[in-house]
């Protein structure tokens, strides 16, 4: 009688030096962790077969009435990582032997006459928690599914998508139809499809209608950002890559998932892999490497109060303000759909604030207008770390503006949860990768270490990832607009932060409570009583139109909220306008197109100081922009005068002023 514990007992003597509770950490394992850890092994009960298998000590046991095998690595890797094969055990095993050269655990479970069926699901749980939560293998396996091994890595994947590392498929069966029914140009073989039948409960009928296959059923992996690898034949005969592999590849990418498909040409089904599998085995290893699993985030306060109003008042109200990364669909479309499965007899409202080309500053002033216009909000996602960076928004700005978000939120709604959240660009990366932080990063977690809020820093995770070949910039990540794919990178890191803080019960007694609000402001000269003022209210001196409905007449592009608005505009030097305000800064939301020029201001008959308008962006595009012309007033009254003069910048074709709001705090 060979006993699979005693594989097992060796395994656990080679982890000398590694974490038996923490895979991450670095704590000798002495003697007695070792005899403890051993002896929680033998009280499992399960006997094994040991043989030698190319080299590598075999373990062939029976678990959840399963036949089972375990293949153990000369020396384990780091972390446990294991490559769970799904069928044809030692067929063309070259990936499976370099992967245990590597350290890995080679793993599989007989399902093969349940054709990745719920049943078949079910025993793969079973024993996924068996080696991870007893054994401690690392929680995200990468899957390798040859041929009709297609249907349970896929279907397993997709009921837990959270658990995979990455999926290799081999000529694989993507969809019952084509193999075994052999409804389409795949090969019939009816004992199999009576098998699948009898696994799935279904009539033949019921199963021509299935919508449940891997190809029907992808959506779960993109979002996870599972990376997917497909080694085809493109004359395969039995498992025909158009019925598939092709259909898998094109939904995939629409749904913004990374896949690599290999194409053998003019080969048929057999025979399966490459004859040297080095570009299946680096996939592999770029897709299990820790940094996979490392977020930046942290929790702080945390999201108690926002969870008790959608938990148990049944409603909420979520607000996103950003620029155009936060305008623009994707995460956090996600997001709301998230929200709204996770607690589905809430009511939400979902306020989409996002402006291209804003950061906080303008945010700031912006606050109650377009947040809060409806009343009290429960949670805040807010971005600004591109644009305020891009931009050109100094250091106390930056500040200035991020505060004036945080604190005036909380004056507004004391119980209201804020997620601050760092979003990548190139220049980010590039001061990553020269072993410092972006000042903005840094000057934003000031903001949120003072008020104790969670942040999510997705330029460090990104650039972390990028690093370790896991994806790359131009051909996935693509801008800092991110493509889909990048849109599931983003949703993923920030249900991660969600799902860390809601992962507890939340306790019976557990009552809303004001979150921390410190007495005095970071800056006393921060935004957070920043509001718009009409420009109904400005006293238009000379030159100065109001148009109720401005829209430019040079097919020059707009921003959606700056364009058949009212605006305050002057198109000629020497226009004048005054305004009276009560407030430590006043500053206004201008539309600075391609046309525009150099204003001059004056507070309170002070010298003339100028601004000008031209933006890097404006010479294609009218957008908004927010100019604060001064912000370190003394309280009480004081009167704005602005006029535009006789210069421009050399790229500007006018010496236009448009402006749609005032701003004053």
């Amino acid at each position: 009688m060979k006993n699979i514990h005693v594989f097992l007992f060796i395994l656990t003597l080679s982890w000398v030096g590694i974490s038996i509770c923490n895979y991450s950490a670095a704590s000798q394992v002495n003697e007695a962790n070792i005899s403890d850890f051993a002896n929680r092994l033998y009280d499992v009960g399960i006997t094994g077969e040991k043989s030698i298998w190319n080299g590598y000590d075999r373990h062939d046991f029976t678990y959840d009435s399963r036949h089972c095998i375990v293949v153990v690595p000369k020396i384990p890797a780091d972390h446990l990582p294991w490559i769970w094969r799904a069928r044809f055990f030692g067929h063309e095993p070259q990936t499976d032997l370099k992967l245990l050269e590597k350290g890995f655990h080679l793993v599989y479970m007989d399902v093969a006459n349940l054709f990745g069926s719920p049943s078949a699901i079910n025993h793969w749980n079973t024993f996924y928690n068996y080696l991870t939560r007893h054994h401690h293998f690392h929680r995200r396996p990468a899957l390798e599914g040859m041929s009709r091994g297609g249907l349970i890595v896929y279907n397993w994947a997709c009921a837990n998508p959270e658990k995979v590392a990455c999926i290799y498929g081999d000529n694989p069966v993507c969809d019952f139809k084509s193999w075994p029914a052999g409804r389409g140009k795949g090969k019939y073989h009816q004992p199999s499809w009576e098998a699948c039948l009898k696994a799935y409960g279904l009539t033949e009928e019921q199963a021509l209608a299935y919508k449940h296959n891997p190809i029907d059923n992808l959506e779960p992996l993109a979002r996870s950002v599972v990376p997917l690898l497909h080694v085809c034949g493109t004359s395969d005969t039995v498992v025909p890559m158009p019925e598939n592999s092709d259909i898998v590849e094109k939904r995939y990418k629409k749904l913004g998932g990374k896949i690599t498909v290999i194409r053998k040409s003019g080969q048929d089904h057999h025979p399966h892999s490459l004859k040297d599998p080095a570009p299946i085995v680096d996939f592999i290893l770029s897709c299990t490497t820790a940094n996979h699993d490392k977020f930046h985030c942290n929790l702080r306060h945390g999201l108690t109060n926002c969870r008790i109003k959608f938990k148990r008042e049944k409603k909420g109200r979520v607000a996103f303000l950003g620029g155009s990364i936060t305008y623009n669909p994707g995460w956090r479309n996600m997001l709301c759909q998230y929200l709204q499965q996770r607690f589905p007899e809430t009511q939400f409202e979902f306020i989409a604030a996002g402006i291209p080309s804003t950061g906080s500053t303008p945010g700031a002033f912006r606050l109650t207008h377009d947040i809060f216009k409806n009343g009290p909000v429960d949670l805040l996602f807010e971005e600004a770390a591109v644009n305020d960076a891009t931009n050109g928004r100094s250091d106390i700005e930056q500040i200035r503006g991020m505060e004036g978000i945080v604190r005036q939120a909380r004056m507004l709604n004391s119980n209201i949860d804020i997620i601050l959240m760092h979003f990548v660009d190139p220049e980010k990366m590039k001061v990553y990768n020269e072993g410092s932080v972006p000042a903005v990063i840094r000057n934003h977690e000031k903001v949120a270490e003072y008020y104790q809020l969670p942040s999510l820093n997705l330029a460090l995770e990104v650039n972390e990832r990028i690093n370790a070949k896991q994806f790359d910039w131009p051909n996935d990540f693509r801008n800092l607009h991110p493509s889909p794919f990048g849109q599931n990178v983003y949703f993923r890191s920030m249900k991660h932060l969600l799902d860390t803080a809601w992962a507890q019960p939340l306790p019976e007694n557990t009552r809303l409570t004001p979150n921390p609000m410190p007495a005095k402001a970071l800056d006393k000269f921060s935004y957070y009583r920043g509001r718009y003022v009409d420009i109904d209210n400005a006293e238009l001196v000379e030159g100065f139109i109001y148009d109720p409905l401005w829209y430019p007449k040079d097919n020059i592009g707009t921003r959606s909220g700056f364009v058949n608005v009212p605006v305050l505009q002057a198109s000629q030097p020497g226009a004048i306008l005054k305004l009276k305000f009560k407030g430590t800064a006043i500053g206004i939301f201008a539309i600075a197109g391609p046309d525009v020029g150099i204003i001059a201001c004056s507070i309170d008959d002070s010298i003339f100081r100028q601004i000008d308008l031209f933006t890097r962006w404006s010479p294609n595009l009218h957008l908004p922009w927010a100019y604060v012309l001064d912000a370190e007033l003394g309280p009480g009254i004081h009167e704005l005068t602005l006029k535009t003069t006789d210069q421009k910048n050399s790229k500007s074709g006018g010496h236009a002023c448009r402006i749609v709001h005032f701003l004053v705090n």
